[in-house]
C-alpha cells in the first residue's frame, strides 16, 4: 500500500513505529527536525521521543526550521527532554522553561541556521526527523508543507528518520524548489532575480543509506493561529496601505509595489489584507510564511505570485487550499529557509518587509524578543534577515499592551533586535512614522508625534526635551532610560503618578 510513497522496496523494510524510532536516540544527542511555523514539522517521533523521556530520562540538543505544532515543544519541556533549543519556538511551556533557565536557547536569524551547520560551527546532528510525503528510488525525499532547513539537515545528519504523512496529497509535486549552494570559498550567486523564479529541484537530496527508520503518519499540520482584526490592527492597516498608496502617487513605486514579506500573526495578516482594498496590482510576496491572507490575495487577483518557506494557514484554508491545490501550484513556491531569507536576494529583489514589534524607542531601535528586557518571548525569526536588507523596512506595534499599563513606545527599549539603522517605517493604531532621511532628533520628534499613545505622549516629550538639554546626537538621560520599565516591575503600570 506504500509502493507509490515509498519507491524502493528495499526501503521499506525500514518501516516502524513512533515508539521503535523514538528508542534509537540517546542522551546527549543532537537532533534536527523538519517544520516551520507549524508546517511540515514531525508528528509522531518527536511526540513518541518525548512520551519515552518521562519514563526513560535524556535530554537532547534539538534543532528546527522554527516553530514545531501540536504542542510538541511543550511537551519535550514539560518531559525535561531538551537541553539546548534553537533558533525559534512559539510555545508558553516551553517558553517558561526556557526563562527559568532550564533549557538554554539560541535566539538565531533564520537564515543562519544551515549556514552555520555546513560550516562546522555547530556540533554535527546525530539524527534528523523530516516529514515527507515521498521516497524516491534514488532516497530523494518530497517534502510537505515546508521545506525549512530539511534539506540542508538530510545532507548534514548522520542518520535519518522519515515521517511519510499521508495526509499530504501527491499534488503538491512541483512545489518545492530545492536550491544548493556551493560552500565559502566556492559560493556563487544565488540564481533567483524574481519572486517567482525557480533555481533548484522539485525534491530534497538524501542518501538512502543514512535512513533508518520511517514512520508512516496521517495527521495534517496544526492549524495557525489567526485571531480576526481588531480597531487597532485595521488602523495600522489603514495607515500602511495609505501610506503605500502615497508612495505609488508620487512615483516612487509601481502600482505593483515590490514583492512583500510579513511576519506571521494578527497583525501581518490584517495588514497585508488591507491591499486587497487598495488600488495596487499584480502583487508578488517574497517572504517566509505563506498565510491565509495570502490565499486572500491570491483569490482577489491582487497578487499574482508568492514565495515562501511554508505555509501555515487556519484550519478551513488547510481545507480550502489542499482539496483543490491545482488552483495554487502555479502561484507559489517553498523554498530553503537559507533562500528564502538570503540577504542577497532579499536586496536584489527590493523586499518590501513588514514585521512585528514589542517595543520600540524614541529613536527607532526595536525589541521583538525580550519582555521588559529579560524574558523571550518567541524569538528574532527572520526578521533581522528581511529588515537589514530591504528595500523599506517596516515595523509595527499596537501603542499600549496590558490594557494600557504598558506603552510600546518608550525612551529606549530594553533589548535591541533591529537598530535604528535598519528600521525605517514605524506604524501603531495611531499613526505612522517615516523615519527615512531624518536624524535621530528628528526621527524622535516624529515617533513621538505619530505612534505614541496619548496617555504616554507627554511623558515622552518631556523625557526628549530634557534630554536635549543635556544634550548629544541621540540625547539620553540614562538615569531615567529605563525607568519606565522599572516602575512597570515594581508599581504594574509604566505611568508616572
Amino acid at each position: 500500500m506504500y509502493a507509490d510513497r515509498i519507491k524502493s522496496a528495499a526501503l521499506r523494510n525500514r518501516l516502524m513505529t513512533a515508539a521503535e524510532a523514538a528508542a534509537l536516540f540517546k542522551d546527549k544527542m543532537v537532533v534536527a527536525s523538519s517544520g516551520f511555523t507549524k508546517a511540515g514539522d514531525s508528528k509522531a517521533v518527536l511526540p513518541a521521543l518525548a512520551e519515552r523521556a518521562i519514563v526513560d530520562p535524556l535530554k537532547v540538543t534539538l534543532m528546527t526550521g522554527a516553530s514545531l505544532g501540536y504542542g510538541t515543544d511543550g511537551a519535550l519541556a514539560a518531559a525535561k527532554a531538551l537541553s539546548l533549543r534553537l533558533p525559534f519556538q512559539v510555545d508558553p511551556v516551553l517558553r517558561k522553561a526556557i526563562n527559568c533557565g532550564e533549557v538554554m536557547y539560541i535566539d538565531q536569524h533564520l537564515g543562519e541556521t544551515a549556514n552555520l551547520l555546513k560550516a562546522n560551527n555547530f556540533p554535527k546532528i546525530d539524527i534528523a526527523v523530516l516529514e515527507v510525503a515521498m521516497i524516491e528510488e534514488d532516497g530523494s525525499v518530497l517534502l510537505t508543507t515546508s521545506v525549512g532547513n530539511s534539506a540542508a539537515f538530510a545532507l548534514l545528519a548522520n542518520q535519518v528518520i522519515l515521517e511519510v504523512n499521508m495526509a499530504v496529497s501527491m499534488d503538491i509535486f512541483g512545489l518545492h524548489d530545492v536550491y544548493y549552494t556551493n560552500e565559502y570559498p566556492n559560493r556563487t550567486a544565488i540564481p533567483i532575480t524574481a519572486a517567482n523564479s525557480r533555481a533548484g529541484s522539485k525534491t530534497a537530496k538524501l542518501d538512502p543509506n543514512k535512513i533508518i527508520g520511517i514512520v508512516i503518519t496521517n495527521k495534517i499540520d496544526s492549524p495557525a493561529d489567526i485571531t480576526a482584526p481588531d480597531e487597532a490592527t485595521k488602523s495600522m492597516a489603514k495607515h500602511l496601505v495609505d501610506f503605500f498608496a502615497f508612495e505609488v502617487k508620487t512615483g516612487k513605486l509601481p502600482k505593483s509595489l515590490l514583492p512583500l514579506q510579513a511576519g506571521i500573526g494578527k497583525v501581518a495578516n490584517a495588514v497585508l489584507d488591507g491591499f486587497r482594498t487598495g488600488d495596487f496590482e499584480n502583487l508578488t510576496m517574497y517572504s517566509e510564511v505563506l498565510q491565509d491572507s495570502t490565499f486572500d490575495l491570491l483569490d482577489s487577483g491582487k497578487m499574482i505570485f508568492a514565495s515562501g518557506s511554508s505555509i501555515t494557514v487556519s484550519a478551513e484554508y488547510y481545507q480550502k487550499i489542499f482539496s483543490n491545490f491545482s488552483q495554487y501550484k502555479d502561484k507559489i513556491v517553498l523554498r530553503s529557509q537559507s533562500i528564502s531569507n538570503a540577504a542577497e536576494v532579499i536586496r536584489r529583489l527590493g523586499v518590501i518587509t513588514m514585521n512585528t514589534a514589542l517595543e520600540c524607542d524614541i529613536y527607532g531601535n526595536v525589541n521583538s524578543t525580550h519582555v521588559n528586557g529579560t524574558h523571550m518571548m518567541n524569538g528574532i525569526g527572520g526578521s533581522g534577515d528581511f529588515a537589514r536588507n530591504a528595500y523599506l523596512s517596516v515595523f509595527v506595534t499596537q501603542s499600549l499592551a496590558k490594557g494600557g499599563l504598558i506603552s510600546s513606545i518608550v525612551p529606549m527599549v530594553s533589548h535591541v533586535d533591529h537598530t535604528e539603522h535598519d528600521v525605517d517605517i514605524i506604524v501603531t493604531e495611531q499613526g505612522l512614522a517615516d523615519l527615512r532621511g531624518l536624524a535621530p532628533r528628528q526621527r524622535a520628534l516624529v515617533i513621538i508625534d505619530k505612534c505614541v499613545h496619548p496617555d504616554y505622549k507627554a511623558q515622552l516629550n518631556s523625557y526628549f526635551e530634557r534630554a536635549c538639554l543635556r544634550g548629544g546626537h541621540t540625547p539620553h538621560l540614562l538615569e531615567e532610560s529605563y525607568s519606565w520599565h522599572t516602575r512597570l516591575r515594581e508599581k504594574g503600570t509604566m505611568k508616572e503618578d
